[in-house]
């Protein structure tokens, strides 16, 4: 029987063997992180290890790096009214986001729900910048002066990259704060916090290889910080994030990080000529098949597809009986196949949206892998189109 083939690294990717083998090792470490002792000062360093290797990713300082439990925490976080700089700054009065976000911004974070308002992207995917720069000067107009803006460096279904450093200009232009979503972004495009123009940005562990149970809230500048924390107690992570640190993960981590930063231009070239690969297969041999944004900038492993007349759900179970892992673009954290709200956004009639497939790779996926995926779509789309006709007919 032929080994199993997992094409589903933007829900998670496997360990890293320098993670998996950090995070071991911390396991065996007894002492708390907070305790002054030898014990608690050796498990400290391994936690400041980390948080050096994960800035370093992202081009932060180490102290402005705020570990998490994963993204969603991070976004939880960030997505606040009482953040801000100064002793006592006022609290932001609107959240802007985009309409294709990860479910955990479009939930608002603590912001009221009449404070959040969405704003459209284009047909390709990307954020209506000209949108966006009306609804900041609405908002200014309308007396409402702190706004925060929370767009994601590159979307998880379709893989498009937004242009941050354009709407971080726009945002700044208008005294608003900007949070970037990087979670797909990190370790597979090379980017920088300070050129990109974010003010909070948010990664995961568990997409670059890490464990699952850490992901990070970075800052560009010390100054701003959080006068009402998510998760308050002790006074854990320079008072941001109360809480004993998950040691292990946060260590394998910042393995992961770092191996991720050293193999990124090489790791991004391979995925991209693997991508290709599978695309131009595609349309080879489905020429019916729709990649969405494929005219933009997309991540290097992302292919989000359809063919007209065939249903995610079904396809997707098919395939995983036929030991391919992928996912429906639609999928979310229930486990349940959902209509795209990222598809519905780009103005894709539902019935085509309802079809779409990812397919995202990994540092580790071979070229053969992507072979194996592409005969096995192509009889299983030819049957399923055809039961679907003989159903019609």
């Amino acid at each position: 029987m032929a080994e199993r083939i997992y094409l589903d690294w933007n829900a998670t990717a496997p360990l890293r063997p320098q993670a998996r083998a950090a995070a071991a090792e911390a396991l065996g470490v007894c002492g708390n992180p907070s305790s002054v002792h030898a014990e608690g000062r050796a498990v400290r360093r391994g936690i400041e290890a980390a948080r050096e290797s994960v800035a370093a990713l992202v081009g932060a300082e180490p102290r402005n790096v705020v570990f998490t439990s994963g993204g969603t925490e991070a976004n939880m976080m960030a997505l606040s009214p009482f953040v801000g700089t100064g002793p006592d700054p006022e609290p932001r009065d609107c959240l802007l986001i985009s309409a294709i976000e990860h479910p955990s911004v479009l939930a608002g974070g603590r912001f009221p729900r009449n404070a959040v308002e969405p704003v459209p992207v284009t047909a390709d995917g990307r954020l209506d910048l000209a949108a966006l720069e009306r609804a900041l000067a609405a908002l200014a107009r309308n007396g409402r002066r702190r706004p925060l803006v929370s767009v994601m460096l590159a979307n998880n279904e379709t893989g498009v990259v937004q242009p941050v450093s354009q709407v971080a200009a726009l945002a700044q232009a208008a005294g608003a704060l900007l949070h970037v979503d990087a979670v797909q972004g990190a370790g597979r495009i090379p980017f920088n916090i300070n050129e990109l123009g974010a003010d909070l940005l948010t990664i995961s562990g568990h997409k670059i290889g890490g464990p699952k149970g850490a992901g990070a809230l970075v800052k560009r500048q010390q100054a701003l910080h959080f006068t009402d924390p998510l998760i308050k107690g002790g006074g854990q992570e320079r008072g941001a994030r109360a809480g004993t640190e998950n040691v292990a993960c946060i260590v394998g981590f910042g393995a992961a990080a770092a191996e991720a930063r050293l193999a990124l231009a090489a790791e991004s070239a391979r995925m991209a000529a693997l991508r290709d690969r599978l695309e131009a297969g595609l349309e080879a041999r489905m020429p019916a098949a729709i990649v969405f944004g494929a005219q933009a900038q997309r991540l290097p492993n992302t292919t989000l597809f359809a063919v007209p007349g065939i249903k995610a759900e079904t396809a997707v179970i098919a395939l995983d009986l036929d030991g391919i892992a992928v996912s429906s673009g639609a999928a979310c954290s229930s486990g349940k196949v959902q209509p795209s709200h990222v598809l519905a956004a780009m103005g894709v009639a539902p019935p085509l949206a309802q079809g779409a497939i990812r397919v995202s790779l990994g540092p580790t996926t071979t070229e053969s892998e992507i072979d194996r995926f592409l005969d096995a779509w192509i009889r299983l789309s030819k049957a399923l189109l055809k039961g679907a006709h003989g159903i019609a007919a």
